[in-house]
């Protein structure tokens, strides 16, 4: 409370400063009291619990900065959730590729759990952010209302059938195959009910906390990004990062301990959780606003993220995985950051 009072007491820098950290803390205890909730409930649920609740704060974010910035931040959303694609795609999954084949040498997963997340990802990915282009009923990167409309169902049912196939039909394609690499972190005994009911209060609290922040803190990062003279996309990757790093440390952690099936369903999930939820809530306010919602990708990003779903699919395809694929990520994701920030 006293970071968000510091806004009406005009302690400037200060305050921007403070808002920064006291957002990344509370980002952080979100994800951590989510990993005492999920530790109770178990795999494949407690991923799904996370990516919830990473997705919960990056709707926060976004329609912070979108209601801050009217109708010139319409963008956004394209921006944030593309950067959240691209940068767990190739960044996430290639240091976690990367430093898992550098100590094991060679990782194995369950590809059946990763085919239907990346078959997934591909059609929601492709429906939101390129076939905005192509569409005639209204000029632009846009959809029309009724279209706009029509996507955010089709994304909620793409993202409701992948849970329902990762958490009761298929929950085993997604569950390590013979236990293998499994730590004494992995088998730790499950929290009580009493702590996860504290954690999940907590966890509400944090979550509440993140939203004000957002709020607060929202016309800062677009003015500190427009002093840089950097482009407006520069936006979206520092929300992106900012949800995804306690994410990211957490998927780096399963991957070290030669657990790359929990690592890659949490990055994987989270990107589903983005486009699958995100979407839905900004074209809500899209809707109610009357603003257009600019969501078609330029021709450049299209190509990388064609890229970025090609090579995943070739390098995640046969279970088995090395230092190679993990470098191929990191270089793809070294190409997008760069060409946002030099066009």
């Amino acid at each position: 409370m006293a970071v968000l009072a510091g806004a009406r007491l005009g302690f400037g820098q200060w305050y921007a400063l403070l808002s920064a950290g006291a957002l990344f803390a509370a980002v952080t205890a979100a994800v951590h009291h989510a990993e005492v909730v999920a530790h109770r409930v178990g795999e494949p649920f407690g991923t799904f619990l996370l990516a919830i609740a990473i997705t919960v704060i990056e709707v926060a974010l976004i329609v912070s900065l979108m209601i801050a910035g009217g109708p010139q931040a319409t963008a956004l959303a394209r921006d944030t959730v593309f950067a959240a694609v691209m940068l767990i795609l190739n960044v996430m999954v290639g240091i976690c590729l990367l430093v898992g084949g550098s100590r094991f040498h060679e990782q194995q997963f369950g590809r059946h759990g990763v085919h239907a997340s990346l078959a997934t990802l591909s059609a929601i990915s492709v429906l939101t952010m390129v076939l905005p282009n192509y569409t005639t009923t209204t000029p632009g990167p846009s959809y029309s209302p009724s279209q706009l409309a029509f996507i955010a169902v089709v994304s909620l049912v793409l993202y409701g059938t992948f849970v329902l196939v990762q958490t009761v039909r298929h929950r085993d394609y997604f569950l390590p195959a013979d236990g293998r690499g499994l730590t004494e972190e992995a088998h730790a005994e499950p929290p009580s009910g009493r702590v996860a009911l504290v954690s999940l209060a907590l966890l509400l609290v944090s979550l509440v906390a993140v939203v004000l922040l957002a709020k607060g803190l929202a016309p800062l990062i677009e003015k500190g990004v427009m002093a840089l003279g950097a482009p407006p996309a520069l936006v979206g990757i520092i929300v992106a990062i900012v949800v995804l790093l306690p994410e990211g440390v957490a998927a780096f952690r399963a991957a070290r301990s030669n657990r790359l099936q929990t690592s890659l369903n949490l990055a994987l999930g989270s990107a589903l959780a983005s486009i699958g939820l995100t979407i839905p809530a900004v074209a809500i306010v899209s809707l109610v606003t009357g603003w257009t919602l600019t969501l078609g990708l330029d021709l450049k990003s299209t190509v990388l993220l064609m890229l970025s779903l090609l090579v995943a699919t070739q390098s995640l395809g046969t279970g088995r995985t090395t230092v190679l694929q993990g470098a191929v990520h990191l270089v793809i994701g070294a190409v997008y950051l760069f060409t946002t920030i030099v066009p």
